[in-house]
């Protein structure tokens, strides 16, 4: 078999194989790089009176514990705790995805969101589905679209490199 039809079935072939995790990537990748401009993906950071945080964190989990959107009651329910002192604020990422801003120095709550764009994350690189699904079904996806990529450029230079082979 040629080689230039060779590639043209696995150009075929690995497209179909890629369509939906490339997709899943570049419909979350889009939304990804506009999270800062829609408050609906992720929400605004506010900002607190100082720009040192001078509450305990003892403070703040009693802050986000009035939040109750969030269901935090103790440390576990915490994912992560965002310090921006610059911005005087202290976020706090509940486990249910739901986001409380605490005011680094006073322990006022600012705000109290849902926080969508590490769900979205999780999509884009196929770990919401499953570690596996990661691994063994997006990297590979990866790994054929360059491959795609690499045939695509030879398919298209192919006919380029015959025109000028009869020319000389």
């Amino acid at each position: 078999m040629k080689a230039s039809i060779l590639n043209r079935k696995l150009h075929r072939w690995g497209a179909l194989l890629t369509a939906l995790p490339v997709i899943v990537v570049i419909s979350t990748g889009i939304v990804l790089q506009l999270k800062k401009e829609s408050d609906w993906v992720q929400p605004p950071t506010a900002a607190g009176g100082g720009t040192r945080p001078t509450i305990s964190f003892e403070k703040v989990l009693e802050a986000a514990r009035t939040a109750s959107e969030a269901g935090i009651a103790t440390w576990d329910d915490v994912e992560r705790l965002d310090v921006r002192p610059n911005r005087g604020v202290i976020k706090v990422r509940a486990k249910s995805r739901w986001e409380v801003q605490v005011d680094a120095a006073s322990g006022a709550v600012l705000q109290v969101a849902y926080r969508r764009s590490d769900l979205i994350e999780s999509i884009h690189d196929g770990s919401f589905f499953h570690d596996r699904v990661k691994l063994w079904v997006f990297l590979p996806a990866g790994v054929i679209l360059f491959g795609l990529w690499i045939t695509g450029v030879y398919l298209w230079l192919l006919p380029h490199l015959a025109r000028r082979r009869r020319k000389s």
